[in-house]
């Protein structure tokens, strides 16, 4: 397994979160996530323009063994989608912290706070 990056923040359900210029928020799935899912065949981002909420399932990554739904870790408008992913869902097995899945102008940066930080996400996949 790769190292956490520290500047992230992550969900119970596994994505992470990157906070950038302007309340936007870049979202991810970590490297555990990828590994439990498996060899990764297909990947279903939301809509540019849609609301979603924090917690809400609006993304699915399939793998040869499974469907898992992804969620956002914030409130906001989905302003950008990575299809370079949904072109080719193996770059998120080669760098599940670079290929990011969307972001989120969000309408409330506070719900960031609420996320895992680098230490608790960490102890949450390794105990």
């Amino acid at each position: 397994m790769s190292l956490l990056p520290e500047h992230l923040k992550y969900a119970l359900s596994h994505e992470w979160a990157q906070i950038e210029d302007d309340n936007i928020v870049r979202v991810g799935i970590t490297d555990f996530a990828q590994e439990e899912l498996g060899d990764l065949v297909f990947v279903e981002l939301p809509q540019l323009g849609q609301q979603v909420a924090a917690g809400e399932s609006c993304a699915t990554i399939e793998s040869v063994k499974t469907a898992s739904d992804i969620s956002s870790p914030v409130s906001g408008e989905v302003v950008a989608v990575n299809q370079a992913v949904v072109d080719d869902p193996e770059k998120i097995t080669d760098s599940a912290y670079e290929a990011w899945l969307f972001c989120v102008k969000a309408t409330d940066l506070t719900e960031v706070e609420n996320l895992l930080s680098h230490s608790a996400y960490e102890t949450m996949i390794t105990a």
